[in-house]
């Protein structure tokens, strides 16, 4: 029997399929060259390799770093047992319709507690695209810290010996890697799943609250990424709070952003919260009062300590859901997981200090702010200068209009995607994430060999 060359390509499996499958049992997550490439009826055929740039190293970190922390839950916080809010990858008991709130497809709601986010996201680490075992060819270092679990245990009643202890001997235990050493640690990045004050004590001040960790030398080498950043270090990032929707494919995206798209709101404004009367900055007992002498036109959930229960997810939802702006003052810190629930039901945020967003979240959120949020400054609520009825009111219709279809527009990006599968054509919170730390990465590195920076 005679083979022509055609003959011969008909009766072999697909070529791309055997340079997979080379790839895979020759290389591992080796990187790919034209000179490695197989050769082919004598000619070379270089395979792109689309992780170029992009490969992420892990840190196997000693797991008193990490696991064992998810193993003695219990310790983690004295107010409220955490432990179940770790199932299901850390999204937490998936949550159950009820009400008129029809909404909520079951396979993607959680009661998410806002401070896991270092679980989910290390969840979701393990199953991107371009892990390496070869740190050499990494881009980016990433280091499983379980930074916010670890200091709940200690921020009360302990002293700052203690407080330091496990985050100064994860510094030692990283600068001690030889991937440390080949950028002191400026490509390394982790994940603080509680505000940046928490690892903020000033020195020399052992009373003061929270740890040193994001003091030390070595973190500030590292990018850091947390749901609130000090807007004043130039290598802490702020992303998003998780919310309580997680979803496994993107059809669930489209149909949810459709569904805030029909809702009739019933509300001009509403809030979520409690007063800080023990707080002379704050501005809540004024703007609550506020929202009660709107009568029907504001709607509040007062969340105070011994009223909890008005605060259920699914009414804080359902809220938000019926409504056109969603106050967010500040609370105990600047940001509030409240900002990313009401971009989730499709109500425009109206914020108080440009620190509670605008300075935050730079990689998730517009740059031009009036785009998607109402900003009212702090002293015109506090000195009784602005009633917020009215200045919202004075919104154009139009307007209010738009300014809600940019808010469902950014409902993918400020969502964390169920761990378990994978969106195919939406970058959510994690995804942009990872994007702007490999490129902050790339321009450290081109700004150490001198060359010029292209970020602005």
């Amino acid at each position: 029997m005679k083979f022509s060359l055609t003959n011969l390509l008909t009766a072999t499996p697909s070529l791309s399929y055997l340079i997979l499958l080379w790839r895979k049992q020759s290389l591992g997550s080796a990187s790919i060259n034209s000179a490695r490439a197989p050769k082919i009826f004598g000619q070379i055929h270089p395979i792109v390799d689309e992780c170029v740039g992009q490969y992420i190293y892990v840190h196997n970190l000693p797991s008193r770093f990490n696991d064992d922390l998810l193993e003695d839950c219990h310790s983690i916080n004295q107010w409220y047992d955490i432990c179940e809010y770790l199932s299901n990858s850390g999204l937490g008991p998936q949550l159950s319709n009820s009400g008129d709130v029809d909404d909520f497809p079951n396979k993607s709601w959680f009661a998410t507690d806002q401070f896991l986010l270092e679980v989910i996201f290390r969840t979701r680490m393990k199953d991107y695209k371009c892990l390496t075992n070869d740190s050499a060819m990494a881009s980016a270092v990433y280091v499983p810290f379980y930074a916010g679990l670890e200091i709940s245990r200690h921020l009360w009643g302990f002293n700052a010996s203690v407080r330091d202890a496990v985050s100064n001997d994860l510094i030692k235990f990283l600068v001690e890697q030889p991937e440390w050493k080949r950028m002191w640690g400026k490509d390394h990045f982790l994940i603080v799943g509680r505000v940046t004050w928490d690892f903020r004590r000033m020195p020399n001040n052992e009373s003061f609250w929270g740890s040193n960790f994001l003091r030390l030398p070595e973190s500030e080498n590292m990018t850091i990424l947390g749901i609130e950043s000090s807007h004043g270090a130039d290598n802490d990032f702020g992303i998003p709070y998780p919310t309580y929707f997680h979803p496994s494919h993107d059809s669930e995206v489209f149909e949810w952003q459709n569904s805030m798209r029909r809702k009739r709101r019933q509300y001009l404004f509403s809030f979520a919260g409690a007063d800080r009367p023990q707080d002379g900055d704050s501005i809540r007992g004024e703007m609550m009062n506020q929202c009660r002498a709107s009568r029907d036109k504001c709607k509040l959930l007062d969340c105070a300590f011994d009223k909890k229960n008005n605060c259920k997810t699914i009414n804080v939802m359902q809220m938000f859901q019926n409504s056109s702006f969603c106050l967010q003052p500040t609370g105990d810190s600047f940001t509030r997981r409240s900002t990313f629930d009401s971009i989730l039901a499709g109500c425009i945020p109206v914020f108080f200090h440009p620190v509670s967003a605008y300075r935050q979240y730079l990689w998730h959120l517009p740059k031009e702010h009036t785009k998607y949020s109402v900003f009212i400054p702090m002293n015109y609520i506090k000195e009784g200068i602005a009633s917020i009825e009215k200045v919202l009111l004075g919104i154009p219709e139009q307007r209010m209009l738009a300014m809600r279809e940019e808010v469902i527009s950014l409902i993918p990006k400020i969502i964390y995607a169920n761990p378990s599968s994978k969106l195919e054509t939406i970058e959510d919170a994690f995804d942009i994430s990872i994007r702007e730390v490999l490129q902050r990465v790339k321009e450290m590195r081109r700004v150490g060999r001198g060359e010029r920076s292209t970020v602005g």
